[in-house]
């Protein structure tokens, strides 16, 4: 059986983590001088509360170092055990290429193991979903190619979307401009955000943030509800889990089906972009999915 570690991009709680048996690399946040691990010295609950009551808080966030990777393969290649790593989109963070020049540099001491660095050209809840899919394949018995290999089918219909209740945090994370960030404050304006290839992009910008989650629901339930069975959801927050749990219940109702994933408190990697208030659901297509079109492949 091999192991599986992903960066802290995957909103994956710790408790989570432990219980699937598999490895979180923090990412790092610094503010008030200070330098923290996410999960490790700070919580994400405290992070929140005081980036929403100091409003001249500028934090930064800093993704894993080769050496953080080196330190997490280690003892596991010791161990004996292959490694599967997944990251968030490399266009959207430095962790894929320190993930993958701390394998090729452990692959020298260890060159009978497989190490496999996976880009889930995605983040957040929807990394978070590809990572369930690989645990699940895991602890069902498959080989570490056959994972990777199905994994990349799962990335390929991965999709989230989101909303923030403000453009500033992007702005000071100099993704909008000032102009842009004030403008869309003051009138009211909500981004509807999503990730293609990697990149984040806009989809539309709605006035009122009670029609963007109705449509936000709305896109959710168009996009899967005719195979329902066969895909995963999960549905995040920042300090909005009333909201989140309004759009799981209206979501579930409308598909008929029960969404299992609980919600999920976005993490600090990404949350620090986004900012309190932010709202997201992701999407993919369950791992099994594949395997029954190959059955059906074979049978013709």
């Amino acid at each position: 059986m091999f192991q599986i570690v992903s960066d802290g991009g995957c909103d994956f709680s710790g408790e989570e983590a432990e219980k699937y048996n598999a490895k979180v690399v923090p990412f790092y946040l610094t503010f008030d001088g200070k330098t923290h691990k996410e999960g490790v010295d700070i919580t994400r609950e405290d992070y929140y509360k005081r980036l929403k009551a100091d409003k001249k808080l500028f934090p930064k966030i800093t993704p894993p170092g080769r050496q953080d990777y080196v330190d997490v393969y280690t003892p596991h290649l010791e161990a004996g055990k292959d490694i599967i790593i997944l990251t968030m989109s490399s266009r959207l963070s430095g962790s894929f290429n320190s993930a993958t020049i701390a394998a090729n540099k452990v692959k020298k001491d260890f060159p009978g193991r497989k190490i496999i660095v996976i880009n889930s050209l995605n983040c957040a809840i929807g990394q978070g979903l590809i990572l369930r899919e690989i645990i699940k394949m895991r602890d069902k018995g498959y080989l570490i190619d056959e994972t990777a290999a199905l994994a990349e089918k799962v990335i390929s219909t991965t999709r989230i979307y989101f909303t923030l209740d403000t453009l500033k945090y992007l702005k000071q994370g100099g993704r909008v401009g000032a102009a842009t960030a004030l403008v869309g404050d003051i009138v009211g304006m909500h981004p509807v955000l999503y990730i293609e290839d990697g990149a984040v992009k806009q989809l539309d910008s709605i006035r009122g943030k009670r029609k963007v989650l109705w449509l936000m629901r709305e896109a959710l339930v168009n996009a899967v509800k005719d195979d329902i069975q066969n895909i995963n959801i999960s549905i995040g927050h920042i300090l909005s889990l009333g909201d989140a749990a309004a759009m799981k219940a209206v979501a579930e109702k409308s598909l008929g089906a029960e969404i299992p994933n609980p919600l999920t408190e976005v993490g600090i990697t990404i949350g620090t972009h986004a900012g309190p208030g932010a709202m997201a659901v992701a999407y993919c297509k369950k791992h099994e999915t594949f395997l029954k079109q190959e059955d059906k492949k074979h049978e013709c």
